[in-house]
């Protein structure tokens, strides 16, 4: 029997899973995150997906990442590196390591470390760990291959299917180094394999399997681990990504506010996981399409709004390229529409599993004419239900078209999310026509206050009128010319969007007396919010704000921004959130950092960067 391990309590720590794209990895990755949700810490999540559909076994450019990041409290990030690192093969070794820390614990699977595996990952030389100068000392080797096979040597399974389940061995190697509770990992497998309760089965095994190796061997590990939750707020939690978040937040909207959901898509990474996810919740209303192209599935959604439903369309930035017309006739319309953008890198196909932030000028102004239209950008996974919700509020109740933001990092990612009670959330009342105007009505009849215009459902009595792409009069409805009129339209349309009402952006940190202000918005909220916690910890004075409301900017944003000594915008782009500011407010002349590579921001580089700032 194996001596009693010590076990020692951490506050957070980073694993990252790794292996060619058909080992697993982000299955395995999404168990263990779950679990801990499951338990009360706090996660963050980031599948790092290959560019290639599938790359050659064994190839470096076919090697598929999934880091989780856990802690006892709230986490903000996936991690700079990790704490444990397994690698199913050379490849992922190879190109993996660089996101590991000096001292982290390397899990390795040596059976797939032979010559030929060595040959493709471009290793020189059989020493593979004094190439690339590994303590061996910090390395669990382990040949995985071989014990999995052993441990399923009597299911009947083909090697091809036995093979699959390495990731679970992995995953019970971790599962024991960390002290998770297996009861867990086998609730997940036979609700996952629910219909395949063998494969369940088989899984399980393997898991335990993992877990009895690590317990029994622990060979270069001093000890367990334990990660204590310190999670206060009672509720049900589980781990969720933006993207599903996504999908919930639409379902929510149209549940307050009566209305059928539908979605008018095409496929496109890396949004088609709420195509997917909106597609089972038949039984609550919801309708999917699956359009032809881009421009059919806006075209559809618009259709559905026509007729009184809550329509949206999903998409990235390519899609969004393709969906501009269909855009701008809901915009000229004035129908309610939310376009999600799950963002991706650019231009053209460019890194289609990558992340970024590139697609804000094209939500503000990529479309012909004058064409205003809400921007709202999610900050984080869980907040993705929010951002849509809220989304879906404005469009209902403004009658116009809304642009939500995500982007890969977010979409992909998760995070433990307490599941709220939809009586708490806001009331959502669309814009409908009122009794008086029956009989009178017409299209373009604005409240006053607002300039929203009255939304009247085809088939309602008293209520007939015609919409379309050209434009009409702002009084009578019809078909105009004029240029009077036109340049009305223009300015009541704007106004429209401008007079929408959204909170203050809110400040943290050293809200009174920063020496620096960072900025960003949307996704880099929990990578800016770390280094400003770690330059407070060096006794700076820093505050944060973080736009989630893009257009119209929130009331206080010029206040906010000329404040402060110097405000740095930080973005996954070139400049574009910095220079739309600067376009809004007067004399404002930020610092900026700019980074557009496709993966998340590195908090020690922000933290690095931002000193230089602040010693200048």
């Amino acid at each position: 029997m194996a001596e009693k391990m010590e076990v020692k309590e951490l506050d957070q720590v980073v694993v990252r899973f790794s292996g060619d794209s058909g080992d697993g990895m982000q299955l395995a990755g999404n168990i263990f995150s779950t679990v801990s949700a499951t338990v009360g810490n706090g996660i963050s999540t980031f599948p790092d997906y290959p560019a290639d559909i599938r790359a050659p076994q064994g190839s470096l450019t076919g090697v598929s990442g999934f880091q989780v990041h856990i802690g006892a409290g709230r986490v903000y990030t996936p991690g700079d590196k990790c704490d444990v690192l397994v690698a199913m093969n050379a490849a992922a070794l190879k190109t993996q390591y660089k996101y590991a820390k000096p001292q982290a614990t390397i899990i390795i699977d040596t059976d797939s470390f032979g010559p030929k595996d060595l040959e493709k990952a471009n290793f020189k030389t059989e020493d593979y760990l004094g190439e690339m100068g590994i303590d061996s000392d910090r390395v669990v080797q382990c040949p995985l291959t071989k014990m999995v096979k052993d441990c399923l040597a009597d299911s009947g399974m083909d090697n091809k299917a036995i093979l699959k389940c390495r990731n679970m061995f992995a995953l019970g190697i971790v599962c024991w180094l960390f002290n998770r509770d297996l009861n867990l990992v086998a609730n997940f497998l036979r609700e996952k394999f629910a219909k395949k309760p063998q494969l369940a089965e088989n899984n399980i095994k393997v898991v335990q399997a993992g877990y009895d190796y690590g317990h029994n061997t622990h060979a270069s590990v001093p000890a367990t681990y334990r990660i204590e939750s310190t999670t206060k707020e009672k509720g049900r939690y589980m781990d969720i990504t933006g993207n599903k978040a996504t999908a919930y937040g639409l379902i929510a909207a149209a549940e307050k506010a009566g209305l059928k959901l539908f979605l008018g898509s095409y496929p496109i990474t890396p949004a088609t996981d709420i195509l997917h996810e909106l597609s089972k919740h038949k039984s609550c209303g919801v309708i999917t399409v699956q359009c032809e192209d881009e421009i059919s599935g806006c075209a559809s959604a618009v259709g559905a709004s026509f007729a009184g439903a809550l329509a949206a369309t999903s998409t990235s930035g390519p899609g969004v390229c393709l969906k501009s017309e269909a855009i701008n006739l809901a915009v000229i319309d004035e129908l309610p529409l939310v376009i999600v953008d799950v963002q991706r890198g650019g231009p053209s196909t460019g890194l289609p599993t990558k992340s970024e932030q590139t697609d804000l000028l094209q939500a503000l102004y990529g479309r012909n004419g004058e064409s205003p239209m809400p921007v709202i950008a999610a900050t984080s996974p869980t907040d993705c239900f929010d951002a849509a919700y809220q989304a879906a509020k404005i469009a209902l109740e403004h009658l116009t078209p809304v642009m939500l933001l995500t982007d890969a990092f977010i979409a992909n990612g998760s995070a433990a999310w307490k599941l709220p009670n939809i009586a708490d959330l806001d009331a959502i009342n669309p814009h409908y026509v009122k009794p008086e105007q029956k009989g009178c009505y017409t299209p373009y009849e604005r409240d006053p206050e607002s300039l929203v215009r009255y939304w009247a459902i085809p088939g309602q009595e008293g209520y007939t009128h015609i919409l379309g792409g050209l434009e009409k009069d702002g009084k009578t409805g019809a078909i105009s010319t004029e240029p009077e009129n036109h340049n009305e339209m223009c300015h009541l349309r704007a106004e429209k969007v401008a007079r929408i009402p959204v909170p203050d952006v809110e400040v943290y940190g050293d809200k009174n007396d920063a020496d620096l202000l960072l900025v960003g918005f949307g996704s880099t909220f929990g990578h800016l919010y770390s280094a400003m916690e770690e330059l407070q910890k060096e006794g700076k004075k820093v505050a944060l704000a973080q736009f989630k409301y893009i257009n119209p900017l929130p009331k206080n944003t010029a206040e906010v921004l000329t404040k402060y000594k110097k405000v740095v915008v930080a973005e996954q782009n070139l400049g574009q959130f910095a220079a739309f500011l600067r376009s809004k407010v007067d004399n404002f002349a930020p610092y900026q950092f700019n980074e557009v590579k496709g993966q998340p921001f590195v908090v020690t580089e922000l933290v690095a960067s931002f000193k230089e700032i602040l010693e200048k």
